[in-house]
């Protein structure tokens, strides 16, 4: 095989690994650019960490992924897969509603507020989803919902309404329903930022134990830098609308190269 050959394989191996891409993604609302010209490749398994101050495009990168937002420009991919176009007679058009449903099933998203269905039990909150959407059996449903609603240690409370729970509680379970999807790609959104001080420790603790595990990708936006430098693969530090810089924890967190990050995490260590 010649050298040239090799290389290709190489580059071959390491496209098959990406499992979400941005190529040349900008989103802007009206004249108001709130992302621009962002370019991200993230592997499969991989846990990246954004962060940032308000506004500098975080939650919109994951929600154009959740397909929340559209861009303006460029393409996203999922899997192999464009998220927001598809291909017909070799040119890419906008997608319906369609081709996003099923790109889209690949992902699960964690938002501030728990969205818990407030009149249903913890047990329907989590099985609603995989019967109507994906097709499972009400008992296959259940022992998904059982198994995750265990990982995060409240499958006693599969009985209970959400206004029984902790603010704490309820995230987790928000989480455990998410996972009974068996998404490809996570996507958490500050979950802790709703919740009291003394109730944020059980949440990232779940997410640590799904970390941990290394199947799932994750993208968490987060202000807890410890948990960042602990879970993250890469963290992403977003300032008005591009990534200032990107690295390691180690890299980003603990060595941040520019003034404005050094102002930024300034704030967390005062």
């Amino acid at each position: 095989m010649s050298e040239t050959s090799e290389k290709v394989n190489v580059l071959n191996d390491a496209e098959k690994d990406v499992i979400v891409r941005y190529r040349n993604v900008k989103k802007a609302f009206g004249d108001t650019v709130v992302l621009n010209d962002l370019n991200i490749d993230i592997k499969q398994g991989e846990k990246i960490a954004l962060i940032g101050p308000s506004g500098s495009g975080k939650t919109t990168i994951i929600r154009m992924l959740m397909t929340l937002e559209q861009p303006t420009e460029g393409t996203i991919e999922v899997d192999g897969q464009m998220l927001w176009h598809k291909e017909v007679n070799g040119e890419l058009v906008t997608a319906d509603e369609k081709h996003l449903r099923k790109v889209r099933g690949s992902i699960g998203m964690v938002f501030q507020q728990y969205n818990l269905f407030p009149h249903m039990t913890i047990m329907k909150n989590c099985t609603e989803a995989p019967i109507h959407v994906l097709g499972l059996s009400k008992q296959e449903a259940k022992e998904r919902a059982i198994k995750m609603l265990t990982k995060v240690g409240l499958a006693d409370k599969v009985d209970m309404y959400p206004a029984q729970l902790s603010g704490g509680q309820q995230q987790r379970v928000a989480i455990a329903r998410s996972l009974v999807m068996q998404p490809k790609v996570m996507l958490f959104d500050e979950v802790t930022a709703a919740l009291d001080p003394e109730l944020v420790g059980e949440v990232l603790e779940v997410l640590r134990d799904i970390a941990s595990e290394g199947e799932t990708t994750m993208m968490l936006i987060t202000h807890e830098m410890d948990f960042a430098r602990d879970v993250a693969d890469r963290v992403f530090f977003l300032d008005k609308g591009s990534i200032a810089e990107q690295g390691t924890p180690d890299e980003v967190i603990n060595h941040p190269k520019t003034e404005r990050l050094q102002t930024f995490l300034g704030r967390f260590n005062a």
